[in-house]
């Protein structure tokens, strides 16, 4: 039962159906939260995941389109919600309102965007093991939030983030999944390219801030 897992797709829509064109068969895909934020397509990426996936979890982008002032420290992370604020019909937005913050895979796996415990918390890949005490009943943990690419097996738990669909920090370009095989315990950690030029235009078109696209061009 290989389960597609994909994580902070934020508004990037030719990433995204990039991602679901290269994904190999399964039986379900699962979204670990941020939806929507930074890109321009907030609205059509709502749609897609809500397609296409079986279990989505919110991120804090999600939670937050309607507050983007909280964001003002970071301009990116701000205009990006101020466009899905904008762009969003009411159904879309209470949808991503009532995203549970955490849901159960293959009945042994957690799905959480950030940390178990602490919401909001980044959890990077020298912290997995971190994780392991909150896994006593639990096979795994999917997580997302940090745009890094990473698994790691502690005390045979299985803790995977499979990356940043849309807005990749690991140095690495290209959209990030990943494939959970539930009977073994194990992951398979995939990139696949798409048209970022399309992207940068787009978001030159939209007013967003230009470092949006061009961080974009090396996965920073």
């Amino acid at each position: 039962m290989p389960i597609g897992l994909i994580s902070d797709v934020h508004a990037n829509l030719p990433a995204l159906e990039a991602v679901l064109a290269d994904m190999p068969p399964v039986d379900a895909v699962v979204c670990a939260g941020d939806v929507v934020g930074y890109n321009p397509w907030p609205a059509e990426c709502v749609e897609r995941v809500r397609e296409v996936c079986d279990a989505v979890v919110q991120g804090n982008h999600d939670r937050n389109v309607e507050t983007p002032h909280r964001y003002r420290a970071n301009r990116m992370a701000e205009a990006g919600l101020e466009l899905a604020k904008a762009e969003l019909s009411a159904a879309q937005r209470e949808w991503l309102a009532a995203l549970p913050r955490t849901a159960t895979l293959a009945e042994e796996y957690l799905l959480v965007h950030d940390h178990p415990e602490h919401q909001d918390k980044y959890v990077h890949p020298g912290e997995f093991p971190t994780l392991r005490r909150y896994l006593d009943d639990r096979a795994g943990v999917v997580i997302g939030h940090t745009h890094v690419q990473h698994e790691a097996t502690v005390d045979d738990r299985l803790i995977v983030n499979p990356g940043s669909v849309g807005q990749p920090r690991d140095g690495t370009a290209g959209a990030a999944y990943a494939v959970l095989h539930p009977e073994d315990r194990s992951v398979d950690l995939h990139r696949t390219g798409y048209d970022v030029d399309r992207v940068v235009d787009r978001i030159e078109e939209s007013d967003l801030p230009d470092e949006t696209g061009s961080r974009l061009l090396d996965g920073r």
